[in-house]
């Protein structure tokens, strides 16, 4: 018996540890995944194959690494909001064009798409601190154009995206009009024990349960549930009931810790939104929610009347 329980022992101890070398060692791979399985890193189309037009944009980060990025008007001199959107893990900008293309026709704006270090062709190597780096970069960069309207900057982060965009509109509450939130998760931390059930005993965010004891061996913990609570500006959270990689509570939380300090928040649940296509399946209802948000937080500038 003895012998029995010692050998189950070892052998669950072995297995934590394993899963803690493997944590260690490839978390950043789980995190950030540039390139999907059977594809190249390169761009597989631009914004010309759908008939766009934009101008290829490269910019330096704080730490001077090279990034690029498009930024697509719905026409030359377009005046209408500006969206800064930040992607999901997975893959590069090229991979959301079809939903920018709709994004462009349904909200009559302009849409800037950064790759993060070490996704497309930016150079680097993807990281939290890096990729926060690089979302101010981008910022920074519309903030000094002269041929949009820099009072209507809206940030659109969807998943990993969503990360991004909290802590930037976070930290530029003059720069940034408004958030979108897309099926964004609470913080990685909590990610983990869902990615990896075993490991929701030692890692876990604020609002679990978890010992917590490996909360230290995460590199980029991405704490949107943080970023969030601090975030001044509007924010319309977009949650899909059917998503199979974040569980839509972490919305509901994201919402709630908000919605506490801050009295423009607009929660909407798409009944059949999964996580990449909540944009799809939610239809005119999506659009038209998103337009309504932006024409209350991110208006036109009224030109004052002149009379005889």
């Amino acid at each position: 018996m003895v012998t029995y329980v010692s050998a189950l022992f070892y052998g669950v101890g072995g297995i934590v540890v394993a899963g803690v070398a493997l944590l260690v060692a490839f978390q950043e791979k789980l995190v950030y995944v540039p390139v999907l399985p059977g594809l190249s890193k390169s761009y597989p189309i631009t914004p010309a194959r759908l008939n766009l037009i934009y101008e290829d944009v490269w910019l330096r980060s704080s730490d001077g690494v090279r990034l690029h990025s498009w930024f697509i008007k719905m026409f030359p001199d377009c005046r209408g909001p500006t969206i800064l959107f930040f992607q999901e893990n997975a893959g590069n900008i090229a991979h959301r064009l079809e939903m920018v293309r709709i994004m462009i026709q349904k909200l009559k704006c302009n849409v800037f798409m950064l790759s993060y270090r070490g996704y497309g062709e930016s150079e680097g190597y993807p990281s939290q601190q890096g990729i926060i780096k690089d979302a101010q970069a981008a910022l920074d960069h519309l903030s000094q154009r002269t041929d949009i309207d820099t009072s209507r900057i809206v940030v659109f982060g969807r998943s990993l995206g969503g990360a991004v965009g909290a802590v930037l509109t976070k930290n530029n509450p003059e720069k940034v009009s408004a958030l979108i939130l897309e099926n964004t998760f609470t913080s990685i931390l909590d990610m983990a024990g869902v990615l990896l059930p075993f490991l929701k005993w030692f890692i876990g965010g604020s609002g679990t349960k978890s010992l917590k004891l490996l909360n230290f061996v995460v590199r980029s913990p991405w704490k949107t549930i943080d970023a969030i609570g601090e975030v001044k500006q509007p924010v319309l959270f977009l949650s899909g009931l059917q998503d199979e990689m974040v569980p839509p509570f972490h919305m509901k939380m994201l919402y709630a810790k908000a919605a506490t300090r801050n009295s423009q928040c607009t929660f909407v649940e798409f009944p059949s939104g999964m996580h990449m296509d909540t944009w799809l399946t939610g239809g005119d209802v999506y659009w038209r929610t998103v337009m309504q948000f932006l024409a209350k937080h991110a208006p036109e500038e009224r030109k004052p009347e002149t009379g005889n």
